[in-house]
């Protein structure tokens, strides 16, 4: 949508194909029980720059959309990180000062460790795991155990010990290390679809455009310069392809081969890592004392209030990002544990019902040194756009938008 946004932006009439019912993607509305959820439980940073700038380009009034707070990390049992209102780099000398859970030594490791990062402008010589980074700098355990592993499991969605330090370091670049703003939590307040792809349908539309869902794009093929799609009549100068990267192999031409071979071989030893949401109904007087609490030490990662932000009273959403000893697990049983654990650590004992969501293949495994696939490909007028293309970011929704515009100036550029 980021790719159809910047074309109609120039007056191309562009077609957007979308194999579900609603446009998002792995970042969609869904109805369970006769009630508006997302497919997964996402969060926006305030460095989400790109991102921010499309919503309000298609007409989303951010204020509406987000509940905005300052960066607040509060991670179970005792760990508190909270950025004051401070010029940057206070906020964040001031965050780290006055963090709860830590011993000075850690405060001063971690603190020392920031600096030396920012003065090497937040690159490293040679990419290496988190974990090797971590230990390379010393960092104490439980300094790792309650702000790094959870950090970059939710920022990369991949295990410390698989980890690229370097894409963690980028991240840490524009949120942390950015301006005081970049560094605030966004927390939806409307469902993902309706957040920005919509909007941007909508804006697509407008300039002559159309939308069409419920069409999966599996035959590409050229003919006299332009390029033809599936059995339709209509014929279009260029295409930009946003699957998935494991899906990229669907995408075949006449004789029944794949049109990316190349880009499919570069991906077939990749890993790819999960994203499970549990979503639990409690009684309305059930809540967090703030949008989203952390936890450490067993299964649940992230646990967030969608009454705070959605005004959806008692309904509480748990996410467990990358793989682990959970995966294994029938549905049942890891939806009884995690609640177990919420009863134990907020004394809310059993829930109304559950539901559990499993993105199997939510992101791409973030490793070091992993090469990705450029937006070019081997013809002039066809394109990739999605976070898993040479971009310095990880999957996350800022790097679709970045690649998606990518794409699209690039296609103009072909098509002059």
């Amino acid at each position: 949508m980021a790719a159809a946004v910047a074309l109609a932006r120039q007056g191309v009439r562009v077609c957007v194909y979308e194999a579900g019912p609603v446009l998002g993607g792995r970042a969609r509305r869904i109805a369970i029980d006769g009630r508006r959820l997302d497919n997964g439980q996402h969060l926006l940073i305030g460095a989400y720059t790109t991102l921010l700038g499309l919503m309000q380009e298609v007409g989303v009034e951010l204020k509406d959309a987000f509940l905005r707070t300052p960066l607040n990390l509060n991670v179970q049992p005792d760990f508190h990180l909270r950025c004051p209102f401070l010029p940057a780099p206070l906020h964040l000398l001031g965050g780290l000062l006055t963090a709860r859970g830590l011993s000075w030594s850690a405060r001063l490791a971690l603190i020392r460790l920031m600096l030396i990062s920012q003065l090497a402008g937040w690159r490293l010589q040679v990419d290496l795991t988190v974990a090797q980074w971590l230990a390379q700098h010393r960092q104490p355990g439980d300094l790792v155990a309650r702000f790094w592993q959870p950090l970059t499991v939710a920022a990369l969605n991949t295990p410390i010990e698989t980890a690229s330090a370097q894409i963690l370091l980028n991240v840490l670049r524009d949120s942390l290390g950015g301006g005081r703003a970049a560094s605030d939590l966004l927390f939806p307040k409307i469902d993902f679809s309706a957040l920005f792809p919509e909007p941007a349908g909508e804006f697509v539309t407008a300039r002559g455009g159309r939308i069409e869902t419920g069409v999966s794009v599996t035959r590409l093929r050229q003919d006299q310069g332009q390029w033809l799609i599936n059995d339709l009549a209509a014929r279009f100068d260029g295409v930009i392809v946003a699957l998935p990267p494991h899906r990229l192999d669907m995408l075949q031409d006449d004789t029944g081969k794949p049109v990316l071979a190349d880009v499919v071989q570069q991906i077939q030893s990749w890993e790819f890592q999960p994203i499970v949401t549990l979503y639990y109904q409690y009684p309305a007087e059930i809540g967090l004392p703030q949008p989203m609490l952390g936890c450490s030490g067993g299964l649940c990662q992230w646990v967030f209030d969608r009454g705070q932000t959605h005004a959806e009273a008692g309904l509480i959403a748990v996410v467990l990002s990358a793989k682990g000893v959970h995966s294994s697990w029938p549905q049942a049983e890891l939806a009884a544990r995690v609640a177990q654990e919420l009863s134990a650590t907020f004394g809310w004992g059993e829930p109304i019902s559950h539901r559990v969501i499993n993105e199997k293949r939510a992101t791409f495994a973030c490793t070091p040194d992993m090469v990705r696939p450029q937006n070019a490909t081997a013809f002039e007028t066809l394109w990739l756009a999605g976070d898993y293309t040479a971009l310095d970011y990880p999957a996350t929704l800022e790097g679709a938008v970045r690649s998606g515009q990518q794409a699209a100036d690039a296609l103009l550029k072909a098509l002059n």
